[in-house]
């Protein structure tokens, strides 16, 4: 019989599914500074990818499982089909972590059987068992997941996971692929699961979940109180079409809420034992990385790291909690790392102190990036009086965590006004060393920067989104754009950091292009394609 965990474990799959959401796609670098950061944030299991997909996803998983697999750190697990291809791939790009998972699933609703799989159930039952037999002849520890589970037939469902487990499988995950149930049927699903497979207790349960409804979080819970020991979810709620359930959200609502949720647990009502290992001032810091990376803006009124999240406007609100926190506020932004704006450095401030305050912050970076951000803080320093904490995690995101360094953005230059035409002139420096310079007009200065990039660049491309927010309040604040483009079906995002929005929305719209012209790099000539 395996032994349930004392506490919710929490699986982050931001690497994988949150990487699936058009226009989040990440190099390897970026991959590997979130996988650091989600250890950091205390994670029991990060999904660092889906191995078999292509070189690029094998070499990250890889990686991750090199630097961040340690003996104290994550568990690092790679996603397969219930294939022995793609099992085999994922064994091999973890098998340099301390602790390793392989997570295997196969489809098992009706649907899914019939239009994709094109398979008897008989067939599905057969595979299920023998691909977590081959997935066992690696690693222990292995996860199975029935594919849109949430509208499979329960009776088949319980076949399925049960010859599962007897094959192997030490976790069973109940997908809601498509975020169609309600929390009482999820609710429902979990208990069903837990009264009619015989062996369930030699595995731990765990949920995935969609939020095309808006009920991915509801779900979870329901879940948990159901029996359900593990959550997996994406921070910020990023992924595939609504996205997934938001870590986030579900940590702080088990936290908030623990005194609720501890009878589940078999834990006094009154216990104030954390329910998951997550560090949570790590979270709003961890939301920031995840939304500069994958260009996926979070939205104001967005739950837990929204900028509206603790803010108050009301007369009446404002009062209550100028008097006492707790009148309007159930958690304190401080839990989740979202400190006061604080002046901590200044233009005469000092190397050391600027390296100090960022691993204070916790940034670990290189000699090289620190070298970077200190130029760029020392040019913002000039600029500003008063540099914040924000304001520091602006400038790191901005210049160690960069689109691939092909085109260089060497001087932008505006003309505009009421009576006048905007025309902007670029200089930019090609993957060669070489000079180019280009201008045109536009509708505003940012388009008219725009069509002289474009045309300087010249890769054919749809601005479909162009999003500015500034870091702090006042008139000197650093502006942060951020930015989304579409070639054909692919979708590219670009973000940078400045006191000057037009600056910054050229550095984001080159960041953008470079991720497009990497990519079209790295894809095959017409005549390997053909041959």
């Amino acid at each position: 019989m395996k032994t349930q965990p004392e506490k919710i474990i929490i699986f982050d799959t931001t690497l994988r599914d949150g990487e699936q959401c058009p226009g989040a796609t990440l190099n390897i670098d970026e991959k590997l500074a979130i996988a650091k950061q989600l250890a950091r944030l205390g994670v029991d299991v990060i999904e660092a990818g889906f191995a078999f997909a292509s070189p690029g996803d094998f070499e990250a998983v890889n990686k991750i499982a090199q630097i961040v697999g340690t003996e104290n750190g994550p568990v690092i697990c790679s996603l397969a089909r219930a294939r022995q291809e793609d099992i085999k791939a994922a064994a091999q790009a973890i098998e340099p972590a301390a602790k390793k998972r392989i997570h295997t699933f196969i489809a098992t609703s009706d649907i899914h059987l019939k239009y994709k799989l094109r398979k008897s159930r008989q067939e599905v039952l057969a595979i299920a068992e023998e691909m977590v037999a081959y997935a066992k002849s690696f690693t222990d520890d292995i996860e199975f997941s029935p594919e849109d589970a949430g509208r499979s037939d329960p009776e088949f469902l319980y076949e399925v996971l049960e010859r599962a487990i007897a094959a192997g499988a030490t976790t069973v995950n109940i997908p809601d692929t498509v975020g169609y149930t309600t929390p009482t049927e999820f609710g429902g699903l979990i208990k069903g699961i837990k009264e009619n497979v015989p062996n369930i207790n030699q595995a731990i349960i765990s949920v995935h979940g969609h939020n095309d409804l808006g009920l991915a979080v509801a779900n979870f819970l329901e879940a948990v109180k159901n029996g359900a020991r593990q959550l997996e979810c994406t921070i910020n709620g990023i992924g595939e079409r609504a996205g997934n359930a938001a870590l986030e959200e579900l940590v702080m609502a088990l936290h908030v809420r623990r005194q609720y949720f501890n009878p589940f647990l078999g834990r006094p009502t009154e216990s104030e034992e954390p329910l998951t290992n997550i560090d949570t001032k790590q979270i709003y810091r961890t939301s920031r990385m995840v939304s500069n990376l994958t260009g996926m803006l979070v939205q104001p009124n967005k739950a837990i790291v929204g900028a509206n999240a603790f803010a108050h406007e009301s007369g009446i609100h404002q009062d209550g909690v100028l008097k006492n926190k707790l009148t309007y506020e159930i958690m304190d932004a401080q839990l989740i790392g979202l400190t006061e704006n604080q002046i901590v450095l200044g233009k005469h401030s000092g190397r050391n102190a600027f390296r100090t305050r960022l691993r204070e912050l916790g940034y670990e970076p290189t000699e090289t990036e620190l070298n970077k951000a200190f130029v760029r803080f020392k040019e913002v320093a000039d600029k500003k009086k008063e540099i914040t904490d924000w304001d520091l995690e602006a400038i790191v995101n901005d210049e160690i965590q960069q689109a691939p360094d092909l085109f260089k953005l060497e001087l932008v230059q505006v003309s505009c006004g009421s009576n006048a035409k905007p025309t902007a002139t670029v200089t930019l420096r090609n993957p060669e060393g070489d000079e180019l310079i280009d201008a045109a007009i536009g509708t505003g200065p940012v388009d008219a920067v725009y069509k002289a990039i474009n045309r300087v660049i010249n890769v054919p491309n749809q601005l479909i989104e162009f999003s500015v927010q500034s870091v702090t309040a006042g008139i000197d604040a650093i502006g942060e754009v951020t930015i989304r483009l579409r070639h054909e079906d692919r979708v590219f995002s670009g973000h940078a950091a400045n006191t000057d929005i037009i600056v910054a929305s050229a550095q984001a719209y080159v960041n953008a292009l470079n991720r497009l012209y990497a990519w079209l790099q790295n894809q095959p000539k017409q005549e390997e394609v053909t041959a």
